[in-house]
């Protein structure tokens, strides 16, 4: 991937207590982190080198590497470490998928807020447990390729926990929206999008919760923004495409999927759901968990004609929208449109035409004449030649910015952090100046944190006409921010989360040791020479010889691994 053209100013003086000399090294790598695409030349995305043939063919485990397995890990994981490596090796890629599908959900976020307490009365109108049970998921469960897959989709069917209004319970709204796309993230998108569509936590995210017929008498007609982004953002996008993911064009220009008529028809069919109160109370948050329901009265029976269909009058509101959604699940966009995404989120922001056309052909048939089977998309986004192929064999255009919710779960997955009180006390972590700048659910709008067509201005990304949605939420405030976070992170935890670095104490007074292990799981030995002669340079200027010193070594040698440009960029 090019480089864009600038760099962001070092971080800010650490802590007394830092190792200058490792320090330095720190702010220097740190500093390469909006030109952390370099090392390879312009050129086209949809023009790979060739590569070896995947998909339908059986990979030896012993023909696994660390560091292929470990590359894998950080596409299809939270994170990598050495258990899940030896998985990898042992099971094959495949296997490996196999298990993880197999391993039964590791309890909710509703069910652990409920266990703590946060359905008192008195957290109604707060936000309390959101974020730990949102982390703890994301760090400790053993289904990683679930909770991988499930910051996916909330990141392409987008719900933020500041916009969840006018009920009260956000904390449970959010949890109860991250469990529904957990419970559907190896299931059907079709029944992903039935769930979607009567969510509490949607229709106040999208506004269609108490949505009304129009009323003649008054000009009131029925809230779009729903049927609006259901067609922009979570099925066929704005312009018609082939089955590989490039516009399809009529006279040079892109054709529109869709109209300002499309998305007042379709709103038609969004009335008359709102939540479910039968035998509980807004007193409890207990009814956020239930789909929304039909109120038939507010529901508009007419009939609604959009994408060139019509559902006809006369069907109550619950069947309007099952023969609606099967109306849009059927275009033949969503295979490419989702599955390009998927292949962003996982894998690489610019995958060629072939690839996404090979995840399309799975979106659209999994073998067995279904359509949407997530496990079979899954298995085509991460088994794909492109995806399996060695890093360093990556010609331009391939890999993605890890995005840095994915940078600290890798950390956390790698160094074993863990909750001893199982609080889980991480908290907000969107502020780009002092925290990560991204947090789980917290987008800013339903665009999700970064676009998946973003192109950083005045950049050798732009020139090569490539994408890098990560790059969005990039910029000189979030990279010292990240680094000056992740540096206290590193040495003493966050909240109650510390990490347990005692099984690489033994390699610490060994610096290439040491360097090479911590390569292999968070960067999945895709650090170079030059960068490792730097890193080496720090740790070598550092005392050793007790155990204090090797803490130190440690701590030191996973901070420069986090601020590689070869760990930020996956390639």
């Amino acid at each position: 991937m090019p480089a864009p053209t600038s760099a962001p100013p070092a971080p800010s003086a650490p802590p007394a207590a830092a190792n200058a000399g490792a320090y330095a090294t720190t702010a220097l790598t740190a500093a390469t982190l909006l030109a952390a695409c370099g090392g390879a030349s312009p050129g086209a995305p949809d023009s790979p080198s060739p590569r070896p043939s995947v998909l339908g063919t059986v990979i030896r485990a012993d023909a696994i590497s660390d560091a292929d397995a470990a590359r894998f890990l950080a596409q299809a994981a939270m994170g990598s470490e050495r258990a899940q490596i030896a998985a990898v090796q042992q099971l094959g890629y495949e296997g490996w998928l196999e298990a993880q599908f197999a391993l039964p959900a590791s309890g909710t976020r509703w069910d652990w807020l409920v266990a703590k307490g946060y359905n008192a009365s008195t957290y109604k109108n707060s936000e309390a447990g959101f974020d730990a049970a949102a982390w703890r998921k994301l760090i400790s469960s053993p289904d990683t390729l679930r909770q991988r897959v499930t910051l996916a989709l909330s990141e392409i069917i987008v719900v933020a926990i500041d916009g969840l209004v006018g009920l009260g319970w956000r904390a449970f709204s959010a949890a109860a929206w991250l469990d529904l796309l957990e419970a559907h993230a190896f299931g059907n998108y079709r029944a992903l999008l039935g769930a979607v569509s009567t969510s509490v936590a949607m229709g106040q995210f999208l506004t269609f919760r108490g949505n009304s017929k129009a009323n003649p008498a008054t000009g009131s007609h029925p809230d779009e923004n729903y049927a609006r982004e259901l067609m922009q953002l979570f099925t066929i996008g704005l312009v018609q495409l082939n089955g590989d993911g490039t516009p399809r064009l009529a006279g040079g220009a892109p054709i529109y999927t869709y109209g300002p008529d499309d998305v007042s028809g379709l709103a038609r069919i969004f009335t008359g759901w709102d939540v479910d109160l039968a035998g509980t109370t807004t007193a409890s948050p207990d009814f956020i968990r239930r789909p929304m329901r039909q109120y038939p009265a507010r529901h508009e029976t007419g009939a609604a004609t959009f994408l060139g269909h019509t559902v006809p009058s006369g069907l109550g509101g619950a069947d309007a929208l099952q023969a609606a959604l099967d109306i849009i699940y059927a275009h033949p966009n969503v295979a490419p449109f989702i599955g390009r995404q998927l292949i962003q989120r996982l894998v690489t922001s610019n995958p060629s035409r072939a690839y996404v056309a090979r995840v399309a052909a799975a979106f659209n048939d999994d073998g067995q004449h279904v359509r949407g089977n997530l496990r079979a998309v899954l298995k085509a986004v991460l088994l794909d030649p492109e995806a399996r192929a060695s890093g360093s064999g990556a010609t331009a255009g391939e890999g993605k910015l890890r995005e840095p919710i994915v940078r600290f779960t890798g950390w956390a997955r790698a160094g074993k952090a863990s909750s001893a009180t199982d609080s889980w006390g991480i908290g907000n972590t969107s502020n780009p100046a002092t925290r990560l700048g991204q947090s789980p659910l917290r987008s800013p709008t339903v665009f999700n944190f970064f676009r998946p067509g973003y192109v950083p201005p005045n950049s050798g990304i732009a020139a090569a006409g490539l994408v890098a949605p990560e790059f969005q939420i990039a910029n000189e405030s979030s990279v010292v921010g990240y680094l000056n976070f992740m540096q206290r992170v590193v040495a003493v935890g966050v909240g109650d989360v510390l990490p347990d670095y005692s099984a690489w104490l033994p390699l610490a007074d060994d610096a290439p040791a040491l360097l090479a292990e911590l390569n292999t799981v968070l960067a999945a030995g895709q650090i170079g020479s030059a960068t490792q002669t730097l890193m080496l340079g720090a740790l070598n200027a550092m005392p050793s010889g007790s155990d204090a010193r090797r803490l130190n070594r440690v701590r030191t040698a996973m901070l420069l691994v986090l601020a590689a440009p070869e760990f930020l960029v996956l390639k």
